[in-house]
């Protein structure tokens, strides 16, 4: 197998390697650039037609593509140590709050990020300004939501480390790169930002 990979600050791939250092598993990688547009080449998208990144290429031929599919797959070839959950009450939480990372947060995050910042100014065809700032408040108000469940619980679906955190920490990184601030006030955020970020994987 092969996985296509892409550098810092790309949150996506991150997201996937800090999965695969919790989990101790060695995967070979090839590292794309994002933005030279390697993933959007001809060879890569004739294999790839999404020519999105990370996508995981098995022995097979088949790609599978999506964070979270990719980190399935591994986590049903070794289930030890869950980070989808152990039980059915387990699994739904972290299935729970990882959709509120993607859905709400990530998406909030996605836009600002495509309409609002010099880099991705030459990567789109129009950047619409107004409405990536309008997704600051959104991004906001989700960070309070996690600092809410954060003041309950030691990560965010529980007392135990999952998915739901790799999947938060990648996006809250690249949202600090793009100059979206964890609020001040959001104490039991910051404070889980930095215990998880001071984890090995988190350097993946």
């Amino acid at each position: 197998m092969l996985l296509y990979d892409a550098p810092m600050p790309a949150p996506n791939p991150r997201r996937v390697r800090i999965y695969l250092a919790e989990k101790g598993l060695s995967v070979p990688m090839l590292s794309l650039s994002i933005l030279s547009g390697e993933h959007k080449g001809a060879d890569f998208v004739a294999k790839y037609p999404a020519g999105q990144l990370p996508v995981l290429e098995l022995d097979d031929g088949r790609m599978i593509g999506e964070t979270i599919a990719i980190c399935r797959y591994f986590e049903a070839l070794h289930p030890e140590p869950p980070l989808f959950g152990s039980d059915p009450a387990s699994m739904a939480e972290i299935e729970m709050w990882t959709c509120r990372v993607e859905l709400n947060y990530g998406a909030a995050i996605r836009n600002i990020w495509i309409h609002t910042h010099p880099l991705t100014a030459r990567l789109v065809k129009h950047q619409y300004t107004e409405f990536g700032e309008s997704n600051r408040p959104l991004a906001h108000a989700a960070m309070m939501v996690f600092d809410t469940a954060l003041r309950k619980t030691a990560f965010l679906a529980g007392d135990s480390y999952s998915m739901a955190d790799i999947a938060l920490l990648s996006t809250m990184g690249f949202g600090l790169f793009i100059g979206v601030p964890i609020p001040e006030e959001a104490d039991a955020l910051k404070a889980w930002y930095e215990r998880v970020s001071a984890r090995p994987s988190a350097s993946a």
